[in-house]
Formats: C-alpha cells, sequence, structure tokens
C-alpha cells in the first residue's frame, strides 16, 4: 500500500473553498436569492418605485442595526434603541413644530432639533454604557431598563401626546431627496460608509474587535477596555437619535409610541448578517445586507398578499437559524 495521504480537495471546488466561501459571501448568495425569488413572484417587485420604498423602509433600521454591530462587537447587546428612537425624535420634534402642543415652544432652527435628537441619543448611550463598564452590570438588565426608562421619559416630555406641525425644513430630513436619492437613504449611506471606516481602518475599530475576542488579553495589551464599551453605548444612542429623527420627519409627527419592538429588527440585521453574538466576529457590510434581508422580505410578502403574522414568523426563524449557524462556526473554530 502507498504511504501517500489522500487529502480532501481544497482547490476552487473543494469542500474548504467551498465552505469558506459560503461563510464570506453566504449573505450576500442568500439576499441575492431572495430577490431574484420575489423578483419572479411579483411583476412590481423591481420597479424603481418598489425598490425606492424598500430602501426607504431599510433606512432607519439600517442606522439602529449599525449601532448595534458596534455593541454587539464587544459582547453587549442594546435593548433600549426603540425607546431612545422615540425619546430622540419627541425632543428634536418639540424644537421644529408651530404647534402650541410643542412643548419646547419651538420652532428653534433646524440645527439645534438635529444637535438636541443626537445629543439625546448620546446621553442615554452614556448612562447605559457608564452601567455596563464602569459597574458591571450585564448589558442586557442596563439596556432593558433604559428601554422602561426612555419609554417613560417619552410620556412626560410630550404630557403623552404626539407632537405634530413639525417646520418643513425638519420634514426634509425624512422626505427630501438628494440627486434623485431619497434623504433618508443618503443618511443610511453616509452612516455605513463611516462605520465601515471607523471599524475597518482606524485603531478605533481594531480595539473593538480586540475587546470583543478577548476582553482579558485586550486589557492585558494595554487597551481600556472600559472606555471601549462605554463608546459602543454612546455610539448606539448618536444612531438611535439620527433614525429618530428621520423616523419623526417621514412620519409628520413625533408619536410617544413610536420605536416599539424596533430593537428587535435591529439585532436581527446584525444576527443575519454574521456578526457574532459571542462578539469579535462580523462587519457593518453584513449588517447592511442583513437590514436589506429584512426589508425586501418584508416587502415581497406585503406585495405577495402574505399577512404580517407570517412575516414575525418568518424573522424569528432567520433569527434562530442565524445564530444556529453562529454556534456551529464557534464550535468548529
Amino acid at each position: 500500500m502507498s504511504d501517500i495521504e489522500i487529502k480532501p480537495a481544497t482547490g476552487w471546488f473543494g469542500s474548504d473553498r467551498r465552505r469558506l466561501l459560503v461563510q464570506e459571501y453566504g449573505i450576500f448568495i442568500a439576499f441575492l436569492v431572495l430577490v431574484a425569488v420575489l423578483s419572479f413572484s411579483n411583476e412590481f417587485f423591481l420597479t424603481a418605485g418598489n425598490i425606492s420604498n424598500v430602501l426607504l423602509q431599510t433606512s432607519i433600521n439600517g442606522v439602529l442595526a449599525i449601532g448595534m454591530t458596534f455593541v454587539i462587537l464587544t459582547r453587549g447587546i442594546d435593548l433600549s434603541v426603540g425607546s431612545v428612537v422615540a425619546l430622540a425624535g419627541m425632543v428634536s420634534a418639540s424644537l421644529a413644530t408651530t404647534s402650541p402642543a410643542g412643548v419646547a415652544g419651538g420652532p428653534y432652527p433646524v440645527a439645534l432639533a438635529l444637535a438636541a435628537g443626537i445629543l439625546v441619543g448620546m446621553a442615554t448611550g452614556a448612562v447605559v454604557g457608564v452601567i455596563v463598564s464602569r459597574f458591571a452590570v450585564p448589558a442586557f438588565v442596563a439596556t432593558l431598563g433604559m428601554l422602561s426608562a426612555a419609554r417613560g421619559a417619552v410620556l412626560i416630555y410630550g404630557n403623552g401626546r404626539p407632537v405634530p406641525g413639525l417646520v418643513p425644513d425638519f420634514r426634509w430630513i425624512g422626505t427630501g431627496n438628494l440627486f434623485g436619492v431619497p434623504l433618508p437613504v443618503v443618511i443610511l449611506a453616509v452612516v455605513f460608509l463611516l462605520s465601515w471606516w471607523v471599524l475597518a481602518r482606524t485603531r478605533f475599530g481594531r480595539y473593538i474587535y480586540a475587546v470583543g475576542g478577548n476582553p482579558h488579553a485586550a486589557k492585558t495589551s494595554g487597551i481600556d477596555v472600559t472606555r471601549i464599551r462605554f463608546l459602543v453605548y454612546v455610539i448606539s444612542g448618536a444612531l438611535s437619535g439620527v433614525a429618530g429623527m428621520i423616523l419623526s420627519a417621514r412620519t409628520g409627527s413625533a408619536l410617544p409610541q413610536a420605536g416599539v419592538a424596533y430593537e428587535l429588527d435591529a439585532i436581527a440585521a446584525v444576527v443575519i448578517g454574521g456578526t457574532s453574538l459571542s462578539g469579535g466576529v462580523g462587519r457593518v457590510t453584513g449588517t447592511l445586507i442583513g437590514a436589506l434581508i429584512i426589508g425586501v422580505m418584508n416587502n415581497g410578502l406585503d406585495l405577495l398578499g402574505i399577512q404580517s403574522y407570517y412575516q414575525q414568523i418568518l424573522k424569528g426563524a432567520l433569527i434562530v437559524g442565524a445564530v444556529m449557524l453562529d454556534q456551529k462556526r464557534n464550535q468548529s473554530a
């Protein structure tokens, strides 16, 4: 017998290569397959108007999911983003309304309203960041508490009433166009590019991956783990503030019940996009595709006349399936 060991093929069509391709590009392949199936199932799916509608629907969840990616990369979670969306949207809208119901007595300059929304988001993120990083409270507990507290703050600030009558300049954020592209989509693109650059090209981004991969080793190597964990929640809060202002501008009013369960869609986009709940692995590119998958799936099922209840079931199945794949990948690593 020959002593030569026969190994599985590892070329372009070998099992190892196929496995690497699936891990690297599986989310893109799944997205293309979903688009292809829906295109054949409904003639209106690939129309320019419907594509624009899908991108608009995805913009808010995409912004939230990108912020969530920063948090999950450090082994955290942020359940408060939906409530922060409502709070930031309420505060910023109250500064940009002509209605007597405006609790802040606006309108003020739109720039002030925008700054206020982002600062509110950053403040809530900072509170959570301190609780998680300084007091070692589990992120699930800290953000669950902020979910409730921020929702209560919305009701107190707005007296439980919506804030209508937003000035046109503020509404343009959610309804305007820039070179023919809806402004919320432009904002999502800018947030995506900045986040990609931060995570892929900066020392801060490398520190985020290091903290998520092995916080003890990161601390030993001189990384300020407490600071990194604090800052990712500030980033998530700031992007929640951006999403809240887009939502208020699109709907024309700030609603106290806005943002309910938005955190679930954000987490779903991140997990479906391949970011590991164990931390240290993931990319905002995958998160963006994950958000698009959710947006395309919801839109396609609506076009096919399928009830929204089934959409929730499919979304839940996608989340569980993505986590199962992540666990299998971690075990085989």
